[in-house]
C-alpha cells in the first residue's frame, strides 16, 4: 500500500484500468467481427507516426498521432471491404509498413544516443505509464468517457452490426456510420493504450479479455460485462506485479490476461462437461 502514497502509482492505476476497461468493450466487437488484428495494425501505424513526431521534437505528439490513427481506423475498418486489399491482408499491409518505416526513421533521424531503448519502450511498453501527469490522466479520463458513453449509446446498433451487417442494413441501421463509430473509438483506445502495453502488445488487451470471457458466456451482454470485469482485474493486477518485481508492465499485464484465459479455458471445458 505504500506504493499509492505516490502520485506517479495512482495515476498510472487510473489510466490503466480506464484504458483496459474501453479496450476490452472495443475487444467484443472486433473478434466477433474477425478484426481481431486491427489493433496490432492500429498501434504499429501509430508507432509510425510517433517516430515522426519524435524527427520534428512535437511536445505533444498525441497532437499528431490521434487523428493520424483515427484516419487510418476509418480507412481500414469502413472502406476496407471495397477496398482492392481488403480485411486482414489491408492490416499487414499497414502494420508491417508503419512499423519498419517508424523504426528507419528513428535511426536516420536520431533523437538520442539510445535508440534501441526508445524503441523497445514504445513497442514493449517499458515505463512508460509510470511517467504520467495528472494532464495526461485528465486527457485519458475524457476520451475514455466519451468512447463508453459513444458505446453505450449506440450499443443496439453495434450489436446488430457487430453479427450481419446485411440484416442491419434490411432493418435501417446505417450500416457505414456505425462502422464509423467503432473505427473512430477503436483508434482512440490504441492510441491511449500504447502507454500501458505498448505497441506490439496492445493487442492483448483487446483479444484475451473477450476470449476469457467467450470460454463461459454465451450472450454478446454477458461476454461484454465479463470481458470488463477480467480486463480490469487483470490490469489491476499486472500493475502490481510489474511494480513490485520491477518487470516490463506491458509484458506483465499481457502475462496476468494469458493466465485469466487459461483459467477460464479450464472453467469453459468444465461447464461443458
Amino acid at each position: 500500500m505504500n506504493y499509492f502514497s505516490y502520485p506517479f502509482v495512482r495515476y498510472a492505476f487510473a489510466v490503466g484500468i480506464l484504458v483496459a476497461f474501453c479496450a476490452s468493450l472495443l475487444g467484443v466487437v472486433l473478434v466477433l467481427k474477425r478484426f481481431s488484428f486491427l489493433g496490432d495494425g492500429l498501434s504499429h501505424f501509430a508507432f509510425g507516426i510517433i517516430a515522426l513526431a519524435a524527427v520534428f521534437n512535437l511536445s505533444n505528439n498525441l497532437l499528431l498521432v490521434l487523428p493520424c490513427t483515427v484516419v487510418c481506423a476509418v480507412i481500414l475498418l469502413v472502406s476496407g471491404q471495397k477496398a482492392k486489399i481488403k480485411g486482414d491482408a489491408a492490416i499487414a499491409v499497414v502494420s508491417m509498413s508503419a512499423l519498419a518505416l517508424g523504426y528507419l526513421i528513428l535511426n536516420i533521424f536520431k533523437t538520442s544516443s539510445n535508440v534501441s531503448g526508445d524503441v523497445c519502450s514504445t513497442l514493449f511498453g517499458s515505463h512508460a505509464i509510470l511517467t504520467l501527469k495528472m494532464s495526461d490522466v485528465v486527457i485519458c479520463a475524457s476520451l475514455c468517457t466519451i468512447a463508453v458513453a459513444v458505446f453505450v449509446v449506440f450499443y443496439n446498433r453495434i450489436f446488430t452490426v457487430t453479427f450481419d451487417e446485411n440484416f442491419a442494413g434490411a432493418t435501417g441501421v446505417n450500416v457505414k456510420a456505425s462502422n464509423l463509430i467503432i473505427a473512430v473509438i477503436t483508434a482512440v483506445i490504441i492510441v491511449l493504450a500504447m502507454n500501458l502495453a505498448g505497441s506490439l502488445l496492445v493487442s492483448a488487451l483487446i483479444v484475451f479479455p473477450a476470449l476469457s470471457a467467450m470460454r463461459v458466456c454465451k450472450s454478446f451482454k454477458g461476454v461484454t460485462v465479463v470481458s470488463a470485469a477480467i480486463s480490469v482485474v487483470g490490469t489491476a493486477l499486472g500493475l502490481v506485479l510489474s511494480m513490485l518485481f520491477s518487470t516490463p508492465v506491458g509484458a506483465t499485464v499481457a502475462a496476468m490476461y494469458i493466465v485469466i484465459f487459461v483459467i477460464f479455458m479450464i472453467l469453459g471445458a468444465l461447464v461443458k462437461s
